[in-house]
Order: structure tokens, then sequence, then C-alpha cells
């Protein structure tokens, strides 16, 4: 080795340490190791984080000469004189209680001599070697070191020089920590108060602007904390408070935060043990919350801070508190649930509790935001709770409940029901004879069932549920405490619910549930069969029932609305004024006990509105019925009520508003629609709409009701509004996000956009969720779809702020809406059973009121049944046959409905014949074929009378919106391009052979102008990816095939394609505002809804809706062997002269009508019926 030996140093590496048990047992901030001389400290590494393993990797080095004589060491260069006496040299190894600034030395875990001689210590080689420590707490703590030989000495060491500081303050604190490590070896409470003593001296010199003053709290706080737990201190407050003060000095980003957080924690939780105080266990969820995050995986503090007796333990104990539905206690839930990051064993209960908190919310507040969240965390529970785990069952349970309760009852969704029912078999499946709660899952199954038969009426639900209603009580022997509410379950008759009361003696904690029950039970049996006697008991079991419910219990007011409505049915039978006044304050009690947004609030104003109404037809007192309308309206939009119970409270006003005429009736239709325009616009596609619509199938008629209201109220132009609003609310929900915004645009380009880009954000969340399978994806996705429409609302909010935007997506008012006769006046037929009218819209002005006073309801729907028969023993008929039946009823059409109309056409509006003219029909009208209305009558001259086709050229629109978005949609047209679909050979099992459509295509192409461009698709290239590209792609289109009006689920009508139909959902998700024209060769095509027979949709509609502003479509079976007449003939009109080359679609009515005429003698009446022209 090259150089003079005395310039020759040790390079001493501290590589690591292992088994650091620190013997007071207290948590330390770090670990660090220290060289002393003698007595003094020469040399300090940096302080070490202790890992989970209680060790510390340092890779810190002093470098020292051999040693001769000290002079002292600089930057880790340790330097001697020359002397004979060679200084003794020991390692120490302490634990630090601050990662920043130290106060003392901290605690020793560990001191070694270092007896060995300079070449002793070279005798390692380059190898590490293991320097061990006397035991602490049984384990012998050890560093690995590894001495190296270098030439010269340097500063390049990282570790810097630390002499000790000699001052009092530290003095005082090493020997605190000397003192209460020796309490906790020894128990002995001499050595506790000197080191508290100790403590207290530091902190007394340190004042509170002191840099050490939250170092010396702690040591003082960790002390007195250790003999509160060995019950040798009694004062935890002082403690917990001198911790809360060092945590103030250690704000966020400070080093030893985290240490602080941990020791409060400690204190905390050590009172819980003893007291049970809530809020320290709520207190230390909050805290662990902040500190795991900041203790890095691997760490002593970590493992300790997420272990047994540290968050576990605060988790248990939170999970033990009552639930509390205010914001603080489910943020403590979601504070809980954070700590228990997935893969924790205890995560499910903590889902459980969040979920459960958040049901008591919405049970108060009646958010269904709460629900949803609610439900979301209970299917994480589900599926945390695999088959084989002891709590699937429950579970199960809950997440049903939520999902067939709750949720069913706030929203109508009908698939919650069953997915209930479903959840609840399986829960019943784990719980198979024998089980201790199958009884349970028995009833709850069997309520799920009755709430089904309730809503569909399926026999085989209501007897499954007493049959399982049945097995439960064979579960429940007299004595079992679940027998009085199997009882109320099973109890048809009610002998059943008096041997559950026989089982809840006064004093029994369900009595006044089961004399509730009871008392319902009776009353029910007086709604059906008027047996007074039960009312009256009923009543009297109410009253006690309510004498056992304190004035703060959370289910009073349910006994007091039905003590109401009980008192309320005996006033209808005796008169006795006492009942009702009594019914009256009851509700208000029950208001006074509620808060102003709690949704039970509804029930009170329910039975308020029922209170006031049977004194009203009792009485005749007018205040009375104002005080029922105020109280249908207070229930009605009652804003935490789900909308199902509001729309049926709405539909109710309606019907007591009319009867007893009151001037609240177009209130009342009015709110009914705006509710159930905000229920379906809750559901994200266009068939969950449907369904929710057709939920209320009482409601039905509601927009004809409403129109025939603002009719006898003299109020037309009102009418048109209603029966607009009420008819086309599903097209208008869809057609929203397609609305035109080149106004907007020139207006405000930027919401403009935004509105334009949360349109489409709406739609594809729409389309998302439409498509899913998955429950709890679907639920995810309705979940955003809310999301993102409350978004999409807040837009439209600030849309109409600006100056001529106010109505932006508004139900049209009627000026609106008269831009839809622009181009003739537009007649919508509206069939009520309060009148049959015709509503005359012009070009300009008011509209015109045609009492159709020799037809009604109850006609129409005869002559309806007539038509179908008619036409379905025509289609048998030999072609040359006379239609002797079809022309009485086009007779029938001719003189009851449409020759009034036309009277005032043409006597009162003057309109010129072969004008245009629309015809909007609703209800029974939609399935009568008023454009042939005729009259089969001859003049004296000889002459034919004139039919409606002979004086006017008939068009259809499904809504006047649907006729004014086309034209808006016109402004804009590009070049035409035709394309011709075909499909007559559909395949097996999809209809039979179309062997006409071939020669159709064949036809339809040579008379399509040569400067169009054309295609075809037929046979095996007409598919249903084929078709939509073909419609998308064309601004014509002309479709032969079959087609197929589905009139229950109305969405899922087609057009066969060779592989898939094309339904009317895949046009309707298609926007082709470039699209013009469409011949519809297919068979019902034009036909409505059965269920909702107020909304047209049918496949033209769909069409229309999704850009193609004129559509020749057909109302019932299409002979295509005849059809090809009418086909030829409209195409020549259509392109008349041909050579020209103009491609007009406001030609289609005119064309089609000249068809029809010119084709008498080659097709029959049915099938020249069969088309009608749809749109501009």
């Amino acid at each position: 080795m090259s150089g003079s030996s005395e310039n020759r140093c040790i390079r001493l590496e501290v590589i690591r340490g292992k088994n650091l048990q620190v013997p007071s047992e207290r948590m330390p901030a770090g670990i660090y190791v220290s060289i002393n001389i003698d007595t003094q400290r020469l040399w300090k590494s940096t302080t070490g984080v202790l890992s989970s393993e209680n060790s510390v990797a340092w890779g810190d080095a002093v470098t020292m000469q051999r040693p001769r004589s000290l002079l002292g060491a600089i930057r880790g260069v340790i330097f001697y004189r020359s002397s004979h006496a060679l200084p003794v040299f020991s390692v120490e190894i302490r634990a630090s209680y601050e990662a920043d600034r130290m106060l003392g030395s901290g605690e020793v875990i560990g001191k070694c001599k270092l007896h060995m001689s300079w070449d002793k210590l070279l005798n390692h080689g380059d190898e590490p070697f293991d320097l061990s420590f006397p035991p602490v707490c049984g384990v012998h703590p050890s560093l690995t070191l590894k001495a190296t030989v270098v030439q010269a000495c340097d500063d390049k060491d990282g570790a810097l020089p630390d002499p000790l500081a000699d001052c009092e303050m530290t003095r005082q604190t090493d020997a605190g920590h000397a003192q209460f490590a020796k309490y906790m070896r020894s128990k002995r409470v001499s050595s506790l108060d000197a080191a508290v003593e100790h403590f207290q001296l530091v902190l007394d010199q340190c004042p509170a602007s002191h840099p050490d003053h939250a170092a010396a709290l702690t040591n003082l706080a960790w002390a007195r904390l250790q003999g509160y737990n060995r019950n040798h201190l009694q004062d935890i407050d002082t403690t917990i408070s001198l911790f809360r003060d060092a945590l103030a000095l250690r704000p966020q980003c400070h080093p030893d935060r985290p240490l602080s957080l941990y020791n409060l924690t400690e204190a905390l939780t050590w009172r819980h043990k003893k007291r049970s105080i809530a809020t320290d266990i709520r207190e230390s969820a909050q805290l662990y919350h902040e500190l795991l995050p900041l203790c890095p995986e691997g760490t002593y503090l970590r493992s300790i801070a997420a272990g047994k007796n540290g968050v576990d333990y605060v988790i248990v104990g939170c999970n033990k508190l009552p639930t509390d539905a205010s914001d603080e206690g489910i943020c403590l839930r979601r504070v809980v649930l954070e700590l228990c990051l997935v893969g924790h064993q205890r995560r499910p209960r903590a889902l459980d509790r969040l979920s459960n908190a958040l049901e008591s919310r919405f049970l108060q507040s009646g958010d269904i935001d709460d629900l949803d969240e609610s439900i979301q965390f209970l299917r994480e529970t589900v599926f945390l709770c695999p088959e084989g785990h002891t709590n699937r069952a429950g579970c199960l349970n809950n997440l049903a409940v939520s999902l067939g309760f709750y949720r069913f009852d706030h929203q109508g969704n009908s698939n919650d029901l069953d997915e209930a029912i479903s959840l609840h078999e399986e829960a019943l499946h784990l719980r198979p004879v024998g089980h201790k709660s199958r009884y349970f899952s028995l009833g709850n199954l069997g309520l799920t069932l009755v709430a089904r038969f309730n809503k569909r009426g399926a026999r085989d639900d209501i007897t499954r549920a007493i049959s399982l209603y049945r097995e439960a009580l064979t579960l429940c022997p007299p004595g079992h405490p679940r027998r009085d509410t199997t009882l109320n379950n099973l109890a048809l008759a009610l002998d059943t619910y008096r041997e559950a009361l026989t089982l809840c003696p006064p004093g029994h904690p369900r009595r006044d549930t089961t004399l509730n029950n009871l008392a319902l039970a009776l009353d029910t049996r007086y709604d059906k069969f008027d047996v007074s006697e039960d009312l009256n008991e009923a009543i009297n079991l109410y009253r006690e029932s309510l004498r056992l419910k304190v004035l703060d219990h959370p289910g009073r007011h349910v006994t007091l609305h039905n003590l109401s409505s009980a008192l309320c049915s005996r006033f209808t039978h005796t008169r006795k004024n006492e009942d009702v006044e009594e019914a009256i304050d009851l509700c208000q009690q029950s208001l006074e006990a509620l808060p102003s947004l709690h949704p039970d609030r509804y029930f009170s104003y329910m039975r308020l509105h029922e209170a006031y109404l049977s004194r009203y037809q009792a009485q005749l007192n007018p205040p009375d019925l104002l005080l029922a309308v105020e109280n249908f309206r207070l229930a009605s939009r009652h804003p935490t009520q789900g909308f199902p119970e509001r729309i049926v409270m709405a539909y109710y006003w309606t019907v007591v508003a009319e009867q007893h005429g009151h001037a609240s009736a177009l209130e009342a239709y009015t709110t009914c629609f705006e509710l159930l325009d905000a229920h379906l616009a809750t559901r994200s596609s266009a068939t969950s709409r449907r369904e929710a619509a057709a939920a209320f199938h009482y409601a039905r008629t509601l927009p004809l009701d409403a129109a025939s209201c603002a009719i006898r109220c003299d109020n037309l132009r009102h009418a048109v509004e209603l029966v607009e609003q009420g008819r086309g609310q599903q097209w208008s929900l869809a057609s929203r996000l397609k609305t035109p915004v080149e106004d907007l645009e020139s207006a405000n380009a930027t919401l403009a956009h935004n509105y334009l880009e949360l349109s489409k954000r709406v739609s594809n969340a729409a389309q998302s969720s439409a498509t899913t399978a998955d429950r709890a994806a679907a639920d995810r996705a309705a979940t955003e779809y809310r999301r993102l429409t409350r978004r999409w609302e807040a837009a439209v909010a600030e849309i109409r702020n600006l100056k001529d935007f106010s109505r932006f997506l508004l139900p049209p008012a009627y000026e609106d809406l008269q831009a839809a006769a622009r181009h003739g006046p537009v007649i919508i037929l509206i069939a009520s059973e309060y009148s049959c009218d015709a509503i005359i819209v012009p070009t300009s002005g008011d509209p015109h009121h045609v009492p159709l006073t020799s037809i009604s309801l109850a006609d129409l729907t005869i002559l309806k049944d007539r038509f179908t028969r008619a036409i379905r023993h025509a289609s048998r008929m030999n072609p040359k046959e006379t239609r002797t039946d079809l022309m009485v009823l086009l007779r029938i059409v001719w003189k009851e409905v449409m020759l009034p109309i036309v009277n005032v056409l043409e006597n009162v509006l003057k309109l010129k014949r072969h004008s245009r003219i629309w015809l909007c029909p609703t209800a029974a009208f939609t399935s009568i074929p008023l454009h042939a209305a005729h009259p089969f009558l001859t003049k004296p001259d000889r002459s034919n009378e004139p039919c409606l086709e002979d004086l006017y050229v008939c068009s259809y629109t499904p809504t006047l919106s649907a006729l004014v978005r086309s034209r808006q949609l016109m402004k804009k047209r590009d070049t035409p391009s035709f394309v011709a679909i075909g499909q007559g050979q559909p395949g097996a099992g999809k209809g039979k052979a179309l062997l006409a459509v071939d020669s159709e295509l064949e036809l339809v192409h040579k008379l399509v102008p040569a400067t169009a461009s054309h295609s075809t698709i037929s046979g095996d290239a007409a598919t249903r990816a084929g078709a939509l590209k073909a419609l998308e792609e064309n601004t014509w289109v002309h479709l032969a095939c079959h087609g197929n009006q589905d009139p229950a689920q109305p969405y899922h009508s087609h057009f066969v394609m060779r592989d898939e139909h094309v339904t009317l959902l895949d046009i309707m998700e298609r926007d082709i505002p470039r699209a013009e024209f469409a011949f519809l060769s297919a068979c019902h095509t034009a036909v409505g809804d059965k269920e909702t027979p107020d909304e047209v949709v049918h496949l033209a509609a769909g069409l229309q809706f999704s850009g193609f502003k004129s559509v020749v479509g057909t109302l019932w079976e299409v002979n295509d062997s005849v059809a090809k007449h009418v086909v030829e003939a409209f195409y020549k009109y259509m392109f008349h002269p041909k050579e020209a080359g103009v491609m007009d679609c406001t030609k289609a009515a005119w064309a089609l009508n000249c068809a029809t005429h010119s084709v008498k003698t080659k097709v029959p009446l049915e099938q020249r019926m069969v088309f009608v022209h749809i749109g501009v």
C-alpha cells in the first residue's frame, strides 16, 4: 500500500441496525448512532426511520486517523495528538423523539465500548461485521459496521460531528428519558414521578415561543399518559390538552406532525377504553385519516398505527356507534371507510355502516343520491362476502331491502323490484330448513312478492307470498320474538292480527307496532266491506298505539297519519264533526313534528286534503275545498318525496278539481305534466322512460283531459300547449339533446359550445346505461347520467338568462307551436272522456274550436275496433269486390269527425281546395284512417261528393313540435343521394318471402332522376349494419321489407333485415340532420303504442325524429304485389318532370295524394288507404 503510514486512516461505516427495541416502548421519530471518545460525543449519524422489522438502514461513515491523541473532529474526520494513553471509544444507539430539532440526546437503546485495537478493527478486511449490544426487551440490538483503510483523511462523509451541548435543558430531558425508561421496566411510581418532574422542569424553561416547546410538551404528556394507562395517574384530560398543544405547534408538512398525530390518537383511544366517550373515537378516526397517508409502508410507525391496537381499534369503535344520518355522522363513516382500504378485513362492516347512514339520511331528506350511493356500497359489501361467507345472506338482505322497498317506492323502477326478489331468493337459499334466520328471509321475500303483486297483479306472486308467510309462521311458535311480525305479514284475516296482539301485552316493546298493524287491517277491511265495528276498533287501536309512542318517537307521525285517515273514514259514515276536526288536528301535529323537508310531510298533506275534502263533501263549505286543494298543491310539490307518489297526488288533484269544477284543474294538469316530465328525465334510455310512463296507466288520458278542460275554460291556446306538452314527452325528452343552436351560437358561442358538449356527454351516458346488463354498472351509469344531467340543466338555466332565450327548451308556447302551421292548418283531434273536440291551428291568429258533439270517446273506441275487423276482412277479399264495411265506417268518420272540420276550413278559414292540411290525432283517433274519410254520396248531377283527399292534401304529424323541428332542419339541404333498401328473403322465422321486392327496387331505380346519386342494397347486403349505414349516408331512402310494430315494446318495432332487425331504437340513436325523405314500403310503420297511445311511438315517427323531414309510412299490413302500383305512381308524380331532376321532399304529400287517386282501378281501397304521409 503506497503512502506514509502516518497518513493512513480508518473509514468506519455504520451500515444498519437490527432488533432496535426502545426500552420505554415509546414510539420514536427515528434512531441514530453516535461514536463517543471518553465522555464526549465525537460523531453522530443521521436519524434513520425505524422499519416495521425494528431495523434501520443508515450507510453513514466516519473517517479516523490511527489513534495517537485526540485533537478533535471536523466534518466527520477525527484527529489525535501523540500520546501513550489512548482514548476509550464507545458506540451508542439512541432513539430520537423528534425528527426535526432534537431536545436532549434521546433515549439510550444500547451502548458498547470498542475494546479492539486499530489492527483488530482492520482484521475484518472489507467484510461487514456485527457489533452486539446488551439485551432490550429480551432481544440484543446490533449494528452492522464496516472498517476500511483510506490513504488520507478528507471531509466528504455525509454525517456531521455533534459535540454534546452541555446545557440544563439537555441534562433534564435526558434524565427524564432515563427515569421514564426505568419506570417502564420497574413499574415504580417514584421513577414516573421523577420523569414527570424532569420533563416539567424542561417545559417550564421552554416558553410557547421556544423552538423546543412542542417537544417538551410531548415528553411530559407521554410520561403522564403511561402513568394513566397503569392507573398511577388519573388526570387524562390535561395530558390530552398537552398533546393537542404540541400538535398545534406542528402544522401540515412539519416533520414531527405524524408523531404528534399518533400520540394524540393514543391518548384519545386510552380515554375511550376507560370512559367510552364517543367523541374520542370519532376524533381518533379523523386523526388516523390524516396520519396514515403520512406513514410510509414498511415503517414502524405505520405498522403500529395500522395495527389492531391502532386504527383497527378505532374502526371497531366507530362501527359500534349508533347510526348518525347527519352530515358530520356520514363524514365520519366516509373517513372510517377510507381507513379500511380494499382488502381490509373490516371493510364490509364499514361499508354497511356507511350505507346505513346514507339510507337513514335518504329517509329523512328524500335525496335519491344518498340512496343510490348507499346501494352502491351495499353492492360492494355483497361482492366482498362471496359464496360461503357467513355474512352473505345478511348482506343480500340489506341490498334487497334498499332496492325493493326504498328505491322502488321512490322511483318506481320495476328492475329494482325484480332484483330485490332475486336477492331475497338467494338469501333464502343460504338459510335452508333448520337455519335460525330462515323465518326472516321468508318474511322479507314474501313482502317483496306482495309489492310486485300490487304493481303487476300476477297471482303467482301473492300465492307464493302467502305460502312463504305460512312457513315462516311455523318457524315462529308462540313465544318467538318475531311471531307478531310474521302474523302481521300473514294476516289476511282479522283473527290472525288479534293473535299477534295477544303476544304483545302492555309493556311489550313491539306492542305499538302490532297495534298499528292490527288497526291498519281493520281500517282496510272497513274500506273493502264497510264494517263499521272494524273501523271503531281500528281507531281505538291507533289511539293505544299512539299512547305508547313518546312525543319524539321517530315513527309517531306515521300513527298520526293512520289515525287521521281512519277518523276521516268514520266521519264520512257518521258525519260527526269531532272526528274530522281531530283528524285535521292530528295532521297538524305531524307537520309540527317533522322538519320542513322531511319526505313524510307529503303524507301529512295527503291526509289533510282527505280530511278537508271529506268535510267539504259532507257540508259543501267552499273554504274546505280551497284547503283541500291547497294540500293537494303542497303534497304534489313537496320536493323530497319521490316523483311516483307526487304524480299520483297531482293526478287525484285533477280528478277532484274536475269533479267539483274547481278553477285549479288546469294548474293540477300542468303540475302533473311537470312532475311526469321530471320523473321521466331521470331515466336515461327511451325504453326505460316509456316503462316509467306506462306505470301511470291511469294517467294515459291526462293530456287530452287537460286539453278538454282548457277548451271548456275557453282557453284554446293553452289547450294546444297542454296537449302538446302532455303527449309529446317521450319525443321531447329525447330530442332536447338534438335541439338546433344556430341562434344561440350567434348570441353566445361559449354557452352554445358548452351546451352542445354536455348534450353529447349526456347522450353518451344514456346509451352507456342502456346497453349494460350488469346491475351495479347500470347503477353507476345512472348516477353518472344524473350528475351530467344536472350540469346540463345548469347550462340550460344559464342560457335562459340570455335575452330572447328565456323559453329555451321549455314546453313550447302557442306562438312557437303555430310555426307548424306555416304552410297550412294543423288539426288536433282530441278524444277525452269529458268531450271530443278538434282544434284547428291556423297559419296566423287564434286557434279555432270544432266541437265534435255527435261522437264520444266510447264511440271512437268501438269505431277503432270495427276498422280493425273490416281491414282484416278486406285483406281476404277479392281485389275487385266492393269494401262495403270499410265504406260504411269511412262515411261515419266523414260525417261525425271530418265534415264539421271541413266546414270551418272552408267557411271560416276560407281555405282553398287542394291546400295542405296536417292531422294531429290523439288517443283512439290515432288508429282511425282520418285521411280516408269519405261521404260516398252522389250529387244530383251524378258526380260524386268530394272526400277529404279530394278537397285537401293531407299529411300527419305526431306532434306540432316534430313538424316545427323538421321545418327548422329544412334550412340546411345537401345534394340529394338516393338509396333503395330491400329485403325480400329475410330468413327462417322472420316472415314470408316478399316476392315483389326486387321488382319494386328495379322500378324505383328507373324512376329516380339520373342527376341524383343512386344506390341499391338488397339480398345478403341488406343487413342491419348495411341498412343503418345507408340511412346515415343518404338523404333519400326507400325501404321495401317486412315491418313489424311491437305494441307491447314499441321501441323494439323494426324493419326485418337479413341478419338482425333495424329497430326503432337503432333509428332514434342516429342523428341524421342531412336526411330528407323516406318511403317505408313495409307493414305497420305508422301505428302507435297501445300502452301510451298519446305518445306516437312508431317507425315513421322515429325516422322523422332522427332527421327525416318527410316520411311515407303504413297503417297496417301491405300487400307487396299491389303496393308496387302505388310506389310507381308516387315516384312518377314525385319526380315529375323527371328530366328536370328536381328532388323536393315537400312534394311527397301531394305525390301520394295523386298516386292513390290514380290507382283506384288497380289497388283495393284498404291498400290505398294504408299509405300516409308524415312531416313537411
